[in-house]
């Protein structure tokens, strides 16, 4: 890959992304596919996922494409042999949970570990991206595995602080894989955080046409989107004094969350949003809700802000 405009260029890094590929897919074990209602989702799923990770696949009996995602799921839960388990939910008939996690458009499917939400994806991917996606909530069956490992090596690279080495990382293994749409993510998304629009534009590039609609890449597209809007909004001292003089002035609000967002202020960024949802939810045509959604789409599934805010929206909408 082309390192022009990347202040993360690699210069003699350590990590070794040696990839091999292989293996065959496990012999199914047990009652691995099953249909829930929300009475039953918390048994079905949450204490469920405490025992392995289970995918839920939010569907309709209208939905197209959920009819041609339904059986690819089904044949892939199957052959990787009981390290996960597929619940379906028919959301006409169960709402509830599919309007709490925010899911606007179906097939789908969200990853559960230990009782919470960890990963998910919408549309009907082929079978060899839904493989992908059970070997990265489960653990890999074999084909992948040294990819993993360097992900992992990424991700605890990021969490000492240390977005070189993570950049490292993720250069070696478009190197060697350059489909992996995490290491594409996650090199753009250092590109963001250090102001590199562009590069991370071009980073996201690389990503081939038809895996573009994937979670892991729209969520980096999103946050371009976010970050190009904060530039226009101005001084932050503004917002508040508008506010002080108004607390009504939800356009100010809203601009205050773009900012906060901007500066990777997470939950003053949802705070703004909920608090304009409590005081009028029809304001700029539910628009305070929609923003949030897209900070959920742009910050991933599992961010921490995310879940807080989502357990913050589901109190609000539900209660």
């Amino acid at each position: 890959m082309s390192t022009d405009n990347n202040p993360f260029a690699p210069a003699g890094a350590q990590y070794s992304a040696n990839v091999s590929f292989g293996g065959s897919p496990d012999e199914p074990k047990g009652d691995l596919v099953k249909d829930t209602t929300t009475q039953r989702f918390s048994a079905d799923v949450i204490q469920e996922s405490r025992n392995q990770v289970v995918l839920v696949d939010f569907w309709a009996p209208w939905c197209g494409p959920c009819k041609q995602l339904t059986p690819v799921l089904e044949k892939a839960v199957k052959a990787a042999g009981g390290r996960v388990k597929l619940v379906k939910m028919n959301i006409d008939d169960h709402p509830a949970v599919a309007g709490q996690l925010g899911i606007q458009s179906i097939p789908a499917v969200i990853a559960f570990k230990d009782g919470q939400p960890v990963d998910g994806f919408m549309g009907a991917l082929p079978e060899s991206k839904v493989n992908e996606f059970i070997d990265r909530v489960a653990g890999p069956g074999g084909a992948g595995a040294q990819i993993e490992a360097a992900l992992a090596a990424a991700t605890e690279a990021l969490a000492a602080g240390d977005s070189q080495t993570a950049a490292d990382i993720y250069q070696e293994i478009l190197q060697v894989a350059p489909d992996t749409l995490a290491a594409i993510a996650g090199l753009a998304g250092l590109l963001i955080d250090a102001g590199q629009i562009d590069a991370a534009r071009s980073v996201l590039e690389t990503a081939p046409e038809d895996k573009r609609s994937d979670a892991s890449i729209a969520g980096v597209s999103a946050r371009i989107a976010l970050a190009e809007q904060a530039e226009k909004l101005g001084d932050a001292g503004d917002l508040l004094r508008r506010l002080e003089a108004d607390p009504k002035d939800h356009q100010a609000r809203f601009d205050l969350a773009m900012l906060h967002n901007a500066r990777g202020e997470r939950t003053e960024a949802a705070d703004c949003l909920l608090e304009i949802m409590k005081a009028d939810r029809a304001w700029n045509d539910d628009g305070a809700r929609k923003q949030l959604l897209q900070f959920f789409e742009a910050w991933g599934m599992t961010d921490e802000a995310t879940l807080a805010a989502r357990r913050k929206l589901s109190s609000l909408l539900f209660s």
